[in-house]
């Protein structure tokens, strides 16, 4: 499983030109689920969004937590971080899981968040979306289950 973060301060997306899921402060969820992905991978990720210390404290450091400082969340499923280019230019997306239990996985992680912090909100799986992200830094993090970086 790997997710792209991002600190953000506002984000919205919207399919067909209305919004379906908007934040303000906090942290945008791009997760693409693999093949062989478990609730493991749900719950370490979950573990590592809520956990990740990317917002500034009182000194200006990178030392606080999406639950310390309140901040929302918006989680966007997006398979082709699964893409692999490796062999040529055209991704190969043989990496990444099946529709059906790529969802499965991803709504646990929506729901195992909604748990532990103020606002989560979520795209619109298998939709084509249009996601307008105001990045704060930039920060954007890069998260893999596997830890294969």
């Amino acid at each position: 499983m790997r997710a792209v973060v991002q600190r953000v301060k506002e984000a919205f997306v919207s399919v067909e030109g209305n919004v379906i899921g908007q934040i303000e402060k906090g942290l945008v969820v791009f997760l693409g689920v693999a093949e062989g992905d478990t609730m493991d991978d749900v719950e370490y990720i979950a573990k590592k969004i809520i956990g990740l210390r990317v917002f500034e404290d009182e000194e200006g450091k990178m030392n606080k937590s999406l639950q310390e400082v309140e901040g929302e969340l918006l989680i966007i499923s997006q398979f082709t971080l699964l893409g692999d280019v490796r062999k040529g230019f055209r991704p190969s997306f043989v990496q990444a899981a099946k529709p059906d239990e790529a969802k499965k996985l991803y709504e646990a992680l929506i729901q195992i968040c909604k748990g532990k912090v103020k606002k989560v909100d979520k795209g619109q799986f298998q939709a084509h979306m249009l996601i307008n992200v105001l990045n704060d830094g930039p920060v954007t993090i890069l998260i893999d289950s596997k830890k294969q970086f």
